[in-house]
């Protein structure tokens, strides 16, 4: 059986979204490294196979699959494995376009229209860590295709729902500002100031695939970083609870 809404303290609680022997899932807030790093900072994998050992009093080392990952500013739903045959199978899931994945963003301008699909070819600088988008191909150029709708507007913001069709560095960052819709907080990209906490306002809202062993349909939501007013309005705005 699934395990919704379990926590442990360790650091701040982790958000267990869902459990079961074959996949976990977490709602990672928007400081949390999804694996190490040249930081040193403890990451999450970890904290997730001391959550295991200790759940399950299971003695030396813990086996967790990274399936994919978030950049360290940005929270919401994160999918690990429990067995290697998990893994190996949602790898290529992700790989094949087998995996909904769909992202709040808070940006303060309004896009051009309240739906669209924006197609750009991506490059990536690795010295910046950053990536440009071009209207046509370029020399190491990717192909990249997202579709967005508004949801809703605060006094100053606007919420969009973005679903991912191809799997770009920072893509959602880097073709929603040269749609001149840079996301909260995100001074790589061309935001004008960070956010208190340092994160920017993109959140990995939802994920939904075939179970790679059961092949029942999963779907996981996160909710949004409470605490945070913005965030919290839109939550109220919208009426969902989780």
């Amino acid at each position: 059986m699934a395990l919704r809404g379990a926590r442990l303290n360790m650091e701040e609680p982790l958000q267990i979204l869902f459990e079961d022997n074959h996949l976990i899932a977490i709602n990672k807030g928007n400081h949390d490294l999804v694996q190490k790093d040249k930081t040193g900072d403890k990451a999450l994998d970890d904290r997730l196979r001391a959550y295991i050992r200790e759940k399950y009093n299971k003695p030396g080392n813990v086996y967790l699959g990274v399936t994919h990952r978030l950049d360290r500013p940005v929270s919401g739903v994160v999918l690990f494995t429990r067995t290697s045959k998990a893994l190996s199978r949602m790898n290529a899931m992700f790989r094949d376009g087998q995996v909904d994945k769909t992202y709040w963003a808070l940006v303060a301008n309004k896009p051009p229209k309240d739906k669209d699909t924006l197609v750009h070819y991506m490059v990536k600088n690795e010295r910046q860590n950053k990536s440009y988008c071009y209207p046509d191909p370029k020399p190491d150029s990717k192909r990249s295709e997202l579709s967005y709708e508004l949801l809703g507007q605060s006094d100053r913001y606007y919420l969009l729902s973005v679903k991912l069709l191809t799997g770009r560095h920072h893509q959602i960052r880097a073709q929603l500002a040269t749609m001149g819709c840079q996301i909260k907080g995100d001074l790589k990209y061309g935001y004008s100031r960070s956010n208190p906490d340092g994160g920017i306002s993109l959140h990995a809202r939802e994920i939904s695939f075939e179970h790679p062993v059961s092949k029942e349909l999963v779907r996981i939501t996160a909710r949004p970083p409470s605490g945070d007013k913005l965030w919290d309005y839109f939550v109220e705005q919208l009426g969902i609870e989780g």
